[in-house]
């Protein structure tokens, strides 16, 4: 014990300590130079009282959170809680509908339970969710596999009953799947949802996504940004595989942050919805909710609570009440139907 004392002892300049100790005496100088106050949260005395020395910081109130009730992706041997059949899917979006949603983001599956575009199943699962809540915003994807189903994604358009929809901007293995999106087919749907008055959302899986949006729907005019219009309507899903990386939470700030500010590049106005996807979930959902932006939360984009728990998604409406709980915490408060269409310019369905 005494050399390990001896190791540290000797390092230390102990007569300067001694000679510092008469000369100061050991204790914290203490000048309360604003006194009465000892220290002010806002305000400083050498400054007038307008000056706010700890402003608030400029994050809005509101917050869009769109649910996604199934997804293309995912099934039973992800997640046995996922809904597949159209009992289910319907089940699930009503269940997140009287939770209290503003948006949701629809998909159907066919009998094999893959995704489909089947304007019968589609028109039916939309109809009966606008019977009963008429304000809530449809979002649904509509992306052609083959030349066929073009046709079934016009004939969708002209239902009516869509608000929004994405243009993926990708070239990405998701997973095990390649999802290839040809520029021609890129433009060639942003014109069409622009032409039927459908709310255009940009889908972005990396950086690389964000560049081609940028070459060909914003410097080409189709998509408008902030300064033309709308504020651009943005939809972030990386830490999906074959997506921006997320695989440690240095991972998942480090690039998140280089997906907005991307963004915000080319649109500093821009609404951008962060998807809970992959491992990150929850925590990349915080990330978002603390920098000022929205969410889309639910069973397709991940199958996870938590980044380092395996326990599963019970249901939507479980996990759309868990993000609302978590964004009034955090001070932010989950936007109505009504509030969410006047603020990305969507009228109220017909």
């Amino acid at each position: 014990m005494a050399k390990e004392k001896a190791t540290w002892d000797d390092k230390v300049r102990w007569d300067v300590v001694e000679k510092l100790t008469k000369e100061y005496g050991l204790y914290a100088h203490n000048i309360p130079f604003g006194a009465p106050n000892i220290t002010h949260p806002t305000n400083t005395v050498f400054a007038t009282d307008d000056v706010d020395v700890q402003p608030k910081w400029n994050i809005p109130d509101k917050i869009i959170v769109s649910t996604t009730i199934v997804g293309g992706f995912y099934n039973k041997s992800g997640n046995p809680n996922h809904p597949v059949t159209m009992d289910e899917i319907y089940k699930s979006a009503r269940e997140v509908c009287k939770a209290g949603a503003p948006i949701l983001h629809l998909h159907v599956r066919d009998d094999e339970g893959y995704n489909t575009l089947d304007p019968v199943r589609l028109k039916d699962m939309f109809k009966r969710i606008k019977d009963e809540f008429p304000d809530v915003a449809i979002d649904t994807c509509l992306v052609p596999m083959n030349e066929s189903q073009w046709e079934k994604f016009i004939e969708m358009l002209e239902s009516g009953l869509i608000e929004s929809s994405p243009v993926n901007t990708c070239a990405v293995y998701c997973g095990d799947y390649l999802l290839v999106k040809y520029p021609h087919v890129i433009l060639a749907k942003a014109k069409k949802l622009r032409e039927y008055g459908v709310r255009t959302r940009v889908a972005v899986y990396c950086d690389a996504d964000i560049d081609n949006a940028d070459r060909w729907l914003f410097k080409t005019g189709l998509v408008q940004t902030g300064a033309t219009g709308l504020p651009s309507y943005w939809g972030v899903l990386p830490a999906l595989p074959g997506g921006t990386p997320m695989n440690s939470p240095v991972a998942m700030v480090e690039g998140f942050m280089n997906l907005r500010n991307r963004i915000l590049e080319i649109d500093r106005d821009a609404v951008i919805q962060v998807c809970a996807s992959g491992r990150a979930s929850i925590y990349l959902a915080t990330q978002a909710i603390l920098l000022g932006h929205h969410l889309r939360v639910g069973m397709e984009d991940t199958v996870w609570r938590w980044p380092h728990k395996d326990e599963k998604i019970t249901s939507n409406a479980e996990c759309f009440l868990g993000y609302k709980q978590l964004c009034e915490l955090l001070g932010r408060q989950i936007v109505t139907p009504k509030e969410y269409r006047q603020m990305m310019g969507i009228p109220r369905a017909k």
